[in-house]
C-alpha cells in the first residue's frame, strides 16, 4: 500500500460514492456466481447433459482464465479502459448466458458458453484492479469492499435454493441470467478513475512480472489452493442432491461457507500476520476441509466443515491480494490480476476435467486429489516466504 502522502487528495463524498458503487458491482458480479456456480451443474443435469459432458463444460471459464483472459486484461490496461471493458464484458454475459439457455444440445451449450466465457472470466480480474487502484486512489481498505460480493453470493445461492423447490430445474438458467442482466446494468454506475501517467512502465513491469520468482511464487501457491475446490465447486450440489438434500438445504450449506469468508473480509484489515504465512494457513485447512469432505460426512459435520471455507477461500484471498500489493506495481495491476486468473484456471481447468472422470468412478474420494492439491500450495508459499517479505523486489526494478 502506498504511504499516507501518496494517496491523491480525495473527498470524503467522491470516496464513499466510489466504494459504494464498487460494492454494488461486486454484488452483482458475485451474486451471478451466487446463483450459477452451485445451480448451473444442476441446470445441465435437468436438461440430460451427462456428468462426463458436466466436467467439461464447467472447466470452460477455467480454461478460458489461461488462454483468452490475459489478452483481455492487457488490452484493457495499455488502452487505459478498465472500467468500459467491464461494461463491455457485464452485458457480453447476461447475452450469452441467455442464449446459453435457449440449448439443450451438450456440444451447443459447450460453443456458446465458451464465447460467453470468453468475456465473463475477465470480469473478475479487472473488478479486483479496478478496486485495487481505487483502495490507492482513496485509502482504502480491499477486505470490505470484496465481502459484498461474498454477501451477495449467499442471497443469489439462497434465492436460487429456493426456487429449485419451486421451480422446474430446467428453468434455473433464466434465474442465472437475470442477474447477469442487472450486473450489466449496474455496471454502468462505475465511477472513472485516473490512468497511471506513464506510459513505458506498464510493458517493462508486465515483463518483469514474468521474470519474478516470488511473483511465480504467489500465483502457483494461489491457484493449487483456489484449483483445490474445483470438485466441490462442481460436484458438490450434485451429490448433496443424489443424498437427498433439498434444494435450500444445499444452498445453506453454501451460504455457510461464505457467510464464514464474509467474516475474515470484515476483520481483515485487523490481521497482523504476514500475507504469505496467511495463505499457508489457508491451505492447511483446505487440507483438512477435502480430507473430511472425502469421508462423506454426516450433514451436522458437513455444515461445520463448510465455515472453513472462509480460511480456504477467503483467507487464501486476503493473503494473496496483500501480496499482489505489495509486489506488483499499480499500474500493471491488471496484468498482474490477469496472469494470477491465467495460473488458477489452468490448474482448475485441468482439477476440474479430472473431477468429473474421477467422481464418476470414485465419488467423493475426489476430494483427496483437491487436499494434495492444496498441500502443494501451502509448501510453495511456506518456502517462498523468505523471498515475499521484500516488496516490489523484482516487478518494480529494485
Amino acid at each position: 500500500m502506498p504511504s499516507e502522502s501518496q494517496i491523491p487528495t480525495a473527498s470524503q463524498a467522491a470516496s464513499r460514492r466510489f466504494a459504494t458503487r464498487l460494492a454494488l458491482f461486486y454484488g452483482t458480479l458475485f451474486g451471478l456466481i451466487g446463483t450459477h456456480l452451485p445451480f448451473f451443474p444442476v441446470w445441465l443435469k435437468a436438461v440430460g447433459i451427462d456428468a462426463s459432458w458436466i466436467g467439461i463444460i464447467t472447466a470452460v471459464p477455467a480454461v478460458t482464465r489461461f488462454t483468452v483472459l490475459p489478452f483481455i486484461t492487457g488490452l484493457a490496461e495499455r488502452r487505459q479502459a478498465l472500467r468500459g471493458t467491464l461494461i463491455v464484458a457485464a452485458f457480453a454475459t447476461a447475452f450469452g448466458l441467455a442464449l446459453v439457455g435457449t440449448q439443450h444440445l451438450p456440444l451447443a451449450v459447450f460453443l456458446i458458453y465458451v464465447v460467453t466465457s470468453c468475456l465473463w472470466t475477465s470480469m473478475t480480474p479487472l473488478t479486483d484492479a479496478y478496486a485495487l487502484r481505487g483502495v490507492a486512489r482513496y485509502g482504502l481498505n480491499y477486505g470490505p469492499l470484496r465481502l459484498w460480493g461474498s454477501a451477495a453470493f449467499v442471497a443469489g445461492a439462497l434465492a436460487c435454493g429456493l426456487l429449485v423447490d419451486l421451480i422446474a430445474a430446467e428453468q434455473l438458467i433464466w434465474v442465472i441470467a437475470s442477474v447477469a442482466a442487472l450486473g450489466a446494468l449496474v455496471s454502468l454506475g462505475l465511477q472513472p478513475l485516473d490512468s497511471p501517467k506513464t506510459a513505458a512502465a506498464p510493458t517493462q513491469g508486465a515483463t518483469a512480472l514474468l521474470l519474478d520468482p516470488g511473483f511465480l511464487a504467489i500465483i502457483a501457491a494461489s491457484a493449487l489452493i483456489q484449483g483445490s475446490h474445483a470438485a466441490y465447486y462442481v460436484f458438490a450440489s450434485i451429490a448433496w442432491q443424489q443424498s437427498g438434500l433439498g434444494g435450500l438445504t444445499i444452498a445453506g450449506l453454501w451460504s455457510l461457507g461464505v457467510l464464514a469468508e464474509i467474516v475474515v473480509f470484515a476483520l481483515s484489515p485487523r490481521f497482523k500476520l504476514q500475507p504469505a504465512l496467511l495463505v499457508v494457513i489457508a491451505a492447511l485447512c483446505a487440507v483438512a476441509r477435502w480430507s473430511i469432505t472425502a469421508l462423506d460426512p454426516p450433514i451436522a459435520v458437513l455444515a461445520v466443515v463448510q465455515l472453513a471455507h472462509g480460511l480456504t477461500f477467503g483467507l487464501t484471498m486476503v493473503g494473496t491480494m496483500g501480496l499482489m500489493v505489495r509486489h506488483v506495481p499499480i499500474e500493471v495491476m491488471a496484468r498482474g490480476q490477469g496472469y494470477l486468473a491465467a495460473s488458477t484456471g489452468i490448474v482448475t481447468s485441468i482439477a476440474s476435467i479430472s473431477s468429473g472422470m474421477i467422481f464418476a468412478r470414485y465419488g467423493q474420494g475426489v476430494y483427496y486429489l483437491m487436499a494434495a492439491m492444496a498441500l502443494s500450495g501451502g509448501l510453495i508459499m511456506w518456502f517462498s516466504r523468505q523471498r515475499l517479505s521484500h516488496p516490489h523486489s523484482a516487478a518494480s526494478g529494485g
